[in-house]
C-alpha cells in the first residue's frame, strides 16, 4: 500500500496561475502534484510522482523539480524521459501520456539513491507552472498497514467480471496478487505444507497459480497422476484461504489446439471435482505462440463450453497471442481482441511481460487494454523474458505500480528454487523447510514479498 508523502497541491485553492506565451487573454495554467516514497533502503529509495493538468489542454509537458540534498541522484525512471543537472531533476512527457487533458493525469516513477537525508522535493513545476501546497518529508519508520480481516477467499468469496474488473461477492473490484509455481513435474518438493503456509501467511499471498505443463514431461505423460497433483494444490490453497488458479501450461508446441482432445479431458475433470469451491480459476492456455489470434479464440470457445458444462460460475483466463502479450511481441496489439472478442461470459483475458524485455510499449498496451478489456498478469517475471538474467528493479516496480493502479490480479514466475533470475528462492531451499525469511529468498523474491506482503485492499460495500 502506497502512502502518500507530500500532497503538493490539492482542491481549487491551490491552482498556479501563469499566462502562456500569447496574448494576455489566454486561459492561465495550474496542476497538482501529488510525491510518493514506494519503498526506502540504506543509500536508495523508489519514488512515484501523480501529476494532475487543471489548466487547458497541453500537448506535450516537463515536470521539474529540486531535490533538497545535494546526494539525492535519480537513478531510473520509467513513464516519462528524466534528466538530472546539479539538484534539479526534469520529465518529459513520452508518447501515450504527452497529452493531458483538463483534469488529466499522468503517473511517472523513478528510482533514487541518496547519501545524506530524503527530505522530499519542496515543489514541482509543470510547464513552468509551480503548484504550491504543503511538503511532508518521508517517514523514518515504514508504514504499517493494518491486517485485512479474514482470508482472501472469506472476504471475497466466489469471483466474478464486472465490466473491466475481477469483482467479489459484494461486486467490487479487487485485485488478487500471488506467486505461480514452475513446473510441478520438476519442482513439486517446492510445494508442501510448509511452503504454501509460508505463502499464506507470511507473504500474505491471494492465490497460488498452479503451473501444470502439458509437454516437457507433464501431463500428457500420466494424465490421471498430474489431475490429482493439480486437484491436491487446489485443496492446499483452499484450506489455507488463497485462491486457485489451475494454468494448462502450453507453451510448445505454441498452437492451444494441438492439445484440444487433452484440454476437454482434463478441464472437464478438475471442473467437475472443484465446482463446488470459490477459489478456482481456470487458465486455459498458458502462452499461445506462432498462432493467430483466430485459432486461439477458436480453442477458447471449445474449452469454454466444457468448464461451464461442469462449473458454471467461475472465472476463466484466456490466453492471447504472442506468448499472451495481447499480440504485442508478434507486433500486432489489443485491438484483435476487442474487435473479436471470445464469445463467452465470465472470462479474462492473459497478459503475461517480463521487465528487462518489456517495457514502455508493453506497459502502454496494457493501459489502453484496461479500458476495455477485462485483464489478468498471470504470469510475470522481474528479469528478462528467458527466465534468467539480473533483476530489472526499475522496471519491476513501474509495472507493479501500474498493476496496482488497473487493479489488475498477478503471480509472479516463480514460487521456486530453480537456479534462474525469476526464482523466488535461493537453490536448495526447497530441500529444507525455510520459506519466510530473507536468508533464503533471491532479489526477485525479495522484492516479490515486499509487495505481496503489503494489506490487501477488499472493498465489502
Amino acid at each position: 500500500m502506497k502512502r502518500l508523502l507530500a500532497l503538493l497541491a490539492t482542491g481549487a485553492s491551490i491552482v498556479g496561475l501563469a499566462v502562456l506565451a500569447g496574448p494576455p487573454a489566454q486561459a492561465a495554467t495550474g496542476c497538482t502534484a501529488e510525491y510518493t516514497v514506494t519503498s526506502q533502503w540504506e543509500g536508495g529509495f523508489q519514488a512515484g510522482v501523480k501529476i494532475t493538468n487543471l489548466g487547458d489542454p497541453v500537448s506535450g509537458w516537463t515536470l521539474a523539480f529540486t531535490m533538497p540534498d545535494a546526494g539525492q541522484k535519480v537513478v531510473q525512471g520509467w513513464n516519462a524521459t528524466w534528466s538530472q543537472s546539479g539538484s534539479t531533476v526534469t520529465a518529459g512527457g513520452v508518447d501515450w501520456n504527452r497529452t493531458l487533458s483538463t483534469g488529466g493525469s499522468a503517473d511517472l516513477g523513478f528510482v533514487g539513491s541518496f547519501t545524506g537525508s530524503n527530505p522530499a522535493p519542496a515543489s514541482f513545476a509543470l510547464n513552468g507552472v509551480t503548484c504550491t501546497g504543503s511538503v511532508t518529508d518521508p517517514p523514518t519508520d515504514p508504514p504499517t498497514d493494518p491486517p485485512a480481516d479474514g482470508t482472501p477467499t472469506a472476504v471475497n468469496g466466489q469471483l466474478h467480471v464486472c465490466g473491466v474488473h475481477l469483482c467479489n461477492q459484494y461486486d467490487r473490484p479487487v485485485q488478487l496478487r500471488g506467486m505461480s509455481t514452475h513446473g510441478i513435474q520438476w519442482f513439486g518438493p517446492c510445494y508442501n505444507d510448509a511452503s504454501l503456509d509460508a505463502l499464506a501467511e507470511d507473504w500474505k499471498s491471494d492465490l497460488l497459480r498452479v503451473a501444470m505443463y502439458v509437454q516437457e514431461d507433464g501431463y500428457e505423460t500420466d494424465p490421471a497422476g498430474f489431475t490429482g497433483r493439480v486437484n491436491s494444490l487446489v485443496d492446499m490453497a483452499e484450506a489455507r484461504g488463497m485462491y486457485a488458479v489451475i494454468d494448462f501450461h502450453t507453451l510448445t508446441p505454441g498452437d492451444p489446439n494441438y492439445n484440444l482432445d487433452r484440454a476437454k479431458t482434463f478441464f472437464a475433470s478438475v471442473a467437475a471435482r472443484n465446482a463446488d469451491k470459490e477459489n478456482v480459476i481456470y487458465e486455459i492456455a498458458n502462452e499461445p505462440n506462432g498462432v493467430s489470434w483466430t485459432a486461439v479464440k477458436s480453442y477458447a470457445e471449445q474449452v469454454i463450453p466444457v468448464i461451464r458444462a461442469a462449473d458454471p460460475d467461475a472465472v476463466v483466463i484466456v490466453g492471447t497471442r504472442g506468448w499472451s502479450s495481447l499480440g504485442v511481441s508478434d507486433g500486432a496489439n489489443e485491438s484483435e481482441v476487442v474487435n473479436n472478442p471470445v464469445n463467452a461470459t465470465n472470462i479474462m483475458y492473459a497478459f503475461h511481460f517480463y521487465a528487462a524485455s518489456h517495457k514502455d510499449a508493453y506497459r502502454a498496451t496494457v493501459s489502453r487494454a484496461a479500458a476495455q478489456l477485462p485483464l489478468f498478469v498471470s504470469e510475470f517475471g522481474t528479469v528478462s523474458a528467458t527466465g534468467g538474467g539480473a533483476v530489472d528493479r526499475s522496471s519491476s516496480v513501474a509495472w507493479l505500480d501500474l498493476l496496482d493502479r488497473l487493479k489488475i490480479s498477478y503471480a509472479n514466475w516463480t514460487y521456486s528454487d530453480a537456479d534462474e533470475g525469476s526464482a523466488a528462492f535461493k537453490p536448495g531451499t526447497c530441500e529444507g523447510t525455510d520459506y519466510g525469511s530473507s536468508g533464503v529468498l533471491t532479489e526477485s523474491g525479495a522484492l516479490l514479498k515486499s509487495r505481496i506482503s503489503t494489506a490487501d485492499d477488499f472493498p465489502t460495500s
